[in-house]
């Protein structure tokens, strides 16, 4: 093991067809939480979680009064289910079509006696085919969906870091599966203007729930067929003025004006002398220049978190 680097090297147009169907996948498996659990602000109860062997949802409550959650083992590539009632039931993770993956899962959930239905269309996906109905997108790159997670393990880890340098409204470090990122999130604590919604995929209703507030929203994500490569992003809702022209860190970082969001390249970071510091002050520099043009009240910043050490009390 210690010969696999930190920041593992990423090929997006190498595991294109993987990234897609295992997106598809992780929806599935999301949207089993979604239907299941109530809504929380900013749609905070759908997303996935990176964990010490993949992506889970979680603890999940039941309708039968017990627990479920459900994990993408990305070491030992299964799909396990697990309750509190009952042994773990386990999916190998291997090709198999999005519809396939969609009819195990849904199997094991019905012998386990939990009825959940779903909505079956994919979100925020090109050309977008019924779960059940999927046959085209059935890749599993087991090598590459692996390097994926280790970078989630770095990118979350930091993440988690910068997060403790906040004392206002700041949201888990968590992964979207219908963005297919992982998102940290402040909150200046003011409301923001209705967000005019459009996204494709994704319902206005929980667009505007989403942005109901004034954020600084920092991320990473694998790549897309219209930017094919890894990288850190992170904008501002709404965006203040001149903040395309801020001075961001690290050199690499660049503005996106068609994504409207700040762009720093995973291989930036994963080759830097110091991968972790260059994120953070990705992180930090792109916080300050929103907070700063957005007149945030800048007291809620604080230093970075120390472990067994509680912040002093002014």
């Amino acid at each position: 093991m210690s010969s696999i680097p930190p920041w593992p090297p990423l090929n997006y147009p190498a595991w294109r067809d993987t990234a897609a169907t295992f997106q598809l996948w992780t929806q599935i498996v999301g949207k089993v939480r979604l239907a299941l659990t109530p809504w929380v602000n900013h749609g905070w109860q759908v997303p996935l979680y990176v964990n010490a062997h993949g992506l889970g949802t979680s603890v999940i409550d039941t309708p039968r009064g017990e627990v479920l959650e459900i994990d993408f083992d990305l070491v030992e590539h299964q799909l396990v289910v697990r309750t509190s009632r009952a042994p773990d039931r386990r999916i190998a993770l291997q090709p198999m079509s999005v519809a396939t993956f969609h009819r195990c899962l849904m199997d094991e959930l019905r012998s386990l006696q939990i009825d959940v239905r779903i909505n079956e269309m994919p979100n925020e996906v090109a050309a977008p085919i019924r779960f059940p109905d999927d046959q085209v997108h059935a890749a599993y790159d087991p090598v590459a969906v692996n390097a994926f997670w280790r970078a989630l393990v770095q990118a979350a880890r930091v993440f988690r870091l910068f997060r403790t340098g906040f004392l206002g409204k700041c949201s888990p470090v968590h992964f979207f599966w219908g963005s297919f990122d992982l998102a940290v999130t402040r909150f200046s604590g003011r409301p923001a203007p209705p967000h005019p919604g459009g996204i494709p995929g994704l319902p206005d209703a929980v667009t505007r729930e989403a942005y109901s507030h004034e954020v600084s929203s920092a991320g990473f994500w694998p790549g897309s067929d219209a930017y094919p490569r890894a990288a850190f992003y992170s904008y501002a809702y709404p965006a203040p003025e001149g903040f395309a022209d801020a001075r961001i860190e690290p050199a690499g970082a660049v503005w996106a004006a068609e994504m409207g969001e700040w762009l720093l390249p995973y291989e930036a970071v994963r080759t830097a002398a110091d991968p972790d510091a260059a994120l953070l002050s990705f992180l930090q520099s792109t916080y300050r220049a929103a907070a700063s043009l957005g007149d945030w009240d800048r007291s809620l910043e604080c230093g970075i978190g120390v472990p067994g050490r509680p912040r002093a009390v002014r």
